[in-house]
């Protein structure tokens, strides 16, 4: 039985610019929800002269290979792409492009034709999680096309090579297709011989500034993982040069280029503020202390080569980032679904938290805007405690979220890791982002929990198995 599935929305920008988006590398990736870990095995071609995408789907405990082939584009109006082989008896996808009647934006239209194996039998069995999937996912995918769409214009017309480090990393993996479907070309400085990019190894001090020349900036996302075990005297000194040795060598390379870039956008930490109660800093504020506050002032000031050379140099301190591929929120998943999730400690503690999808915004608005420079918190403008934390996300996952995680089993089992990192308190208000103007995509923590996991509510976009006149 064959099954049709549509949906639809409206952009506020010219067509020509929606459409060019989809061309580009690193829309799929953009396209695909964080929660369904798929990933591209291999690509040949493109959208539109028929290339061929594999993709490798998890389907419970096991993953599946999804080809598609694309074809039948018309530019600026459609193209579609149909499944060769997958899980689907037949998939046939058609993404549609019109100007609104004003032409100042465009309707967007996926329309989705499908059938599921086993006849009525599989109709029965996963018919209805299939739907839903699609809703899900479809609701998802043309609200990060919206936002990215809207960012993108508002920069203006532009096409930067950007050099980037930690591009695999969880920010880094998002930003990548975030910048290369706007236009931008992105090059990853690697570590070790033999891989595309600008080699560089900050432990030995080593990097082809040669390579560097000509970037029109630099994203610096590089450093280790602060909570991936507990602080001990070695991995506390790893922490520390990760940033401090690796943003001096970057700084000092720059400032020696023929060429600098531009801009150089190094990232920080609000663990530069310590743990501060119940008391509200913003950009002004004095640094706090610990072992974080110290390392964010070495690693900020690790940047001064490049800014003394009069490279603008932009340091966003990032908040707790809120994204299902990674970090904390990905850490607090697994309890939380299994109704063992609660608040840390007393609960009183301030969270000052930003979705992933605002991190790319805050990055994009440090590179093209030049009102910004030094510090900049990246964090919402709705901090809230943790027990407000805990009561959000459990409504998210329809949960429960009463059971405790009291503080000495917290000092116990993390030591002084989970001391500044579970139990801190950071009320941190965005001020320089406030003051250029940046609209936060999710101001408010409930919107960012339900984008970022995929649980959109009433999205009006989804029209299933008719079309509805859309305007703007």
């Amino acid at each position: 039985m064959s099954n049709e599935f549509v949906a639809r929305s409206v952009v506020a920008v010219p067509v020509e610019e929606a459409f060019a988006w989809h061309m580009r590398p690193g829309a799929l990736e953009r396209l695909t929800p964080p929660w369904q870990h798929v990933s591209v095995v291999e690509r040949t071609g493109g959208v539109a002269d028929g290339g061929r995408v594999v993709l490798r789907v998890p389907a419970g405990p096991f993953k599946l290979t999804w080809t598609a082939q694309h074809g039948a584009c018309l530019p600026n109006r459609r193209f579609e792409d149909e499944q060769v082989r997958g899980p689907f008896k037949a998939w046939r996808h058609v993404h549609g492009f019109e100007p609104t009647e004003d032409h100042s934006g465009a309707v967007l239209e996926d329309r989705i034709d499908y059938t599921l194996p086993l006849g009525s039998a599989g109709s029965l069995v996963a018919g209805r999680a299939v739907a839903r999937t699609l809703e899900r996912t479809f609701a998802y995918r043309h609200a990060v096309v919206r936002g990215d769409l809207e960012r993108h214009h508002a920069w203006g017309e532009r096409s930067w090579s950007i050099g980037v480090t930690g591009a695999s990393g969880f920010v880094g993996s998002a930003l990548a297709p975030f910048l290369t479907a706007a236009g931008h070309r992105v090059t990853r400085l690697v570590r070790g011989p033999g891989r595309d990019g600008i080699a560089w190894d900050p432990e030995r001090g080593t990097i082809d500034g040669a390579r560097l020349e000509g970037l029109d900036a630099v994203v610096h996302l590089a450093g280790h993982n602060i909570a991936a075990g507990r602080w001990t005297r070695a991995r506390k000194r790893s922490i520390l040069e990760s940033r401090a040795k690796g943003t001096r060598l970057l700084a000092e390379t720059l400032a020696k280029l023929d060429k600098p870039p531009r801009v150089l956008v190094s990232i920080s930490a609000i663990g530069f503020y310590g743990d501060r109660g119940d008391a509200v800093v913003d950009e002004s504020s004095a640094p706090g202390k610990g072992f974080l506050a110290s390392v964010c002032r070495e690693w900020e000031s690790a940047t001064e080569p490049a800014r003394a050379h009069g490279i603008r140099v932009v340091t966003p301190r990032l908040g707790i980032v809120l994204g299902a591929a990674g970090g904390a929120l990905a850490r607090m998943l697994t309890p939380f679904l299994l109704g063992a999730g609660g608040p840390v400690g007393s609960g009183r503690q301030w969270m000052s938290w930003i979705s992933l999808d605002d991190v790319l915004g805050v990055i994009g608005a440090a590179l093209f805007d030049d009102r910004l420079q030094g510090a900049v918190n990246a964090v919402a403008p709705g901090a809230v405690d943790n027990r407000e934390f805990s009561r959000v996300l459990g409504r998210v996952l329809r949960r429960p979220a009463f059971l405790p995680l009291p503080a000495l089993a917290v000092r116990l089992l993390f030591g002084e890791m989970g001391r500044e990192l579970l139990l801190a308190s950071q009320r941190v208000r965005p001020a320089a982002l406030d003051a250029a103007g940046f609209r936060f995509r999710h101001p408010d923590l409930e919107s960012a929990l339900r984008f970022e996991l995929g649980r959109l509510q009433g999205a009006p976009l989804v029209a299933p198995a008719r079309l509805e006149t859309v305007r703007a």
